[in-house]
């Protein structure tokens, strides 16, 4: 299989579905009731131009409706300015992509500055007061209707809380009603704010703001457990003199990775907002947390790590065309353990090449047994992998020529252990060009069923299962 045979989940589609009911190989549990809805790119391409990114594509939303055994499929994209402007042929302030030239120099100085953050949503989903929300990585947040998919419009909170780059990854913690995110506030000292937002409302409470040490860390992801939120700031810094150029290209161009720096974990008190003790361990890159609990002796926090910033550069369409994932560092499931007394400790979680990790929502800042992953480091196809944390013992799956995104993990109603349930991932057939539903048992990763697509999807981010309420 040649190195770009998964080609066509970087290709742009162009076509909308509404609940078509999906051809079911195996069978779906009829226990499974709710919607699957995850986000991703689902065009790289402005007018004539190829997008430099996959973080830049164009936002798409997939749903898969699961009711009494049955599976129906609709995607549609975010109608944003993002869109629009592509639309007509020009987008600008993506993470890699800006426009250039002389159309540049004019938008800085009829702007007197950069331009706005871009709205293309394409990273994340959430439930926030009723609404569901496309998130990005700035405060540029899209509600849509979860029945049609029809866009809404921005998502506007009920507070004034300022900053410029926002968490796409807001942890739910449904034992307290709340989800944690973080924030960054770009300014003379540049700081990050930490903050929680009750369920059943849009009110963004300020958990606590924290000075950064210079640049600020590119942060993607923060831990989360009973009591405490971890900060981990990584070598990765943000250049914004780089912004005072009118030819810099997007955000990309802004990380500058610090071979000087370690990487800073900071454990901070849910409540109180206190700093509780500062960890500098050896450098590491970091997207993605798996999960966060505490002990009697401090906090356990699991990762996936990476040795640099190059998995960034390796993610542009250039370096996976001509390289496909193989070009990529496999990232490492990582588990480290913050004292409150004494040194950071570390140890790997799983031998293999593993990213975009999850847990059940019941387990998400609770002491848990098993993780679900995207595993990586397989030439001609992505597995998934069970990874046991107790034992050190996993289960994988792989089929040759199906490239398998995030995993996600749902515990069976009533059950009674952990892995209770299914895990529900989307795959690539590069083969014949087309995506599949796939439903895995969950303590064993043996398929229970598979659903074409009548289309192919280029490669998504992350996605939420949305329970239906039981009657």
């Amino acid at each position: 299989m040649t190195t770009n045979a998964f080609e066509p989940g970087f290709q742009s589609v162009e076509s909308e579905y509404d609940a078509v009911e999906l051809p079911v190989e195996g069978a779906v549990p009829d226990w499974l009731s709710g919607t699957l809805i995850r986000n991703g790119p689902g065009s790289f391409t402005v007018g004539e131009t190829r997008l430099a990114h996959w973080f830049d594509g164009l936002a798409m939303i997939r749903k898969y409706e699961f009711d009494a055994g049955s599976v129906q499929y609709s995607n549609r994209f975010l109608r944003t300015e993002s869109y629009a402007d592509a639309v007509d042929g020009t987008l600008t302030g993506q993470f890699a992509t800006d426009e250039s030239g002389l159309s540049k120099v004019l938008n800085w100085v009829r702007n007197i500055g950069p331009p706005d953050p871009t709205d293309n949503a394409n990273v994340h989903v959430a439930h926030l007061d009723g609404e569901f929300v496309a998130l990005t990585e700035v405060p540029n947040w899209v509600s849509f209707d979860p029945e049609t998919l029809a866009t809404a419009g921005k998502f506007r909170f009920a507070d004034s809380f300022t900053c410029h780059m926002s968490s796409a990854h807001l942890v739910h913690d449904s034992h307290r009603g709340e989800h944690i995110g973080h924030a960054l506030e770009f300014g003379r000292t540049h700081r990050y704010h930490l903050f929680r937002i009750p369920d059943g409302t849009r009110r963004r409470e300020l958990i606590t703001t924290l000075p950064a040490s210079g640049k600020p860390a590119y942060v993607h992801s923060v831990g989360v457990s009973q009591r405490h939120i971890i900060l981990i700031e990584t070598p990765l810094r943000i250049d914004l003199k780089r912004t005072l150029s009118p030819f810099h290209e997007g955000f990309f161009e802004l990380l500058r990775w610090e071979d000087d720096r370690k990487t800073e974990l900071t454990i901070v008190d849910r409540e109180t907002g206190q700093i509780v003790r500062r960890h500098a361990v050896e450098p590491f890159f970091t997207f993605h947390t798996i999960n966060a609990y505490d002990t009697e002796a401090g906090v356990v926090i699991d990762l996936i790590s990476f040795e640099n910033e190059s998995i960034v550069n390796s993610l542009s369409l250039d370096a996976l065309e001509s390289e496909g994932f193989s070009g990529t560092i496999p990232g490492r499931a990582m588990r480290f353990r913050l004292p409150f007394s004494g040194e950071a400790t570390c140890e790997r979680l799983f031998p293999g090449g593993v990213e975009l990790p999850t847990v059940p929502d019941e387990r998400m800042s609770q002491p848990y047994r098993y993780a679900y992953a995207q595993a990586t480091d397989r030439q001609g196809a992505n597995g998934v992998v069970k990874i046991d944390t107790k034992s050190g013992q996993s289960v994988e799956r792989w089929e040759e020529g199906i490239y398998i995104e995030e995993p996600i993990p749902v515990t069976r109603p009533d059950a009674t252990a952990e892995d209770d349930g299914v895990v529900l991932a989307t795959g690539l057939d590069v083969d014949a060009a087309r995506s599949l539903l796939f439903v895995f048992d969950a303590e064993t990763l043996s398929e229970r069923a598979r659903l074409p697509l009548p289309q192919h999807n280029p490669f998504g981010f992350h996605g939420r299962f949305f329970r239906r309420e039981r009657k």
